[in-house]
């Protein structure tokens, strides 16, 4: 039998995202990474290494993977949120506002409008 590279990449993605549930960081981004080097374009390989990076505190890293996700897709409303999220662990109140607006615009998401309200209560501060 032989696979196509749709079907590998599916794989090592369900496989990243398996290890990411599990709460494996570094074995999700390592799978997610793969994936990329046989499909960069896909932003939600993107955002599940965005991911993986952030959840084992590999901030700019993070910052990098959600930022190509947004532009592969400007309307991944997750990406967007994690653009926002990697600003703000950085201390970049201004920048993670942004992106928590655009976040918000684009899905109605409690935990979108909690991390914007948030960042501008610490910016009228």
């Amino acid at each position: 039998m032989t696979y196509d590279n749709d079907d590998i990449v599916y794989t090592l993605y369900a496989q990243g995202c398996q290890r990411l549930d599990g709460g494996n960081f570094s074995g999700a981004a390592e799978v997610l990474e793969l994936a990329i080097e046989r499909e960069p374009t896909k932003a939600s390989l993107h955002e599940a290494l965005g991911r993986a990076y952030f959840a084992s505190s590999r901030v700019e890293q993070a910052r990098r993977q959600f930022q190509r996700a947004v532009e592969i897709n400007p309307s991944d409303d997750y990406a967007h949120f994690g653009v926002g999220r990697c600003y703000e662990r950085q201390g970049r109140l201004p920048d993670a506002a942004k992106h928590y607006k655009l976040a918000c615009a684009l899905a109605d998401r409690s935990d979108y409008r909690t991390a914007l309200d948030r960042v501008l209560e610490r910016l009228e501060a």
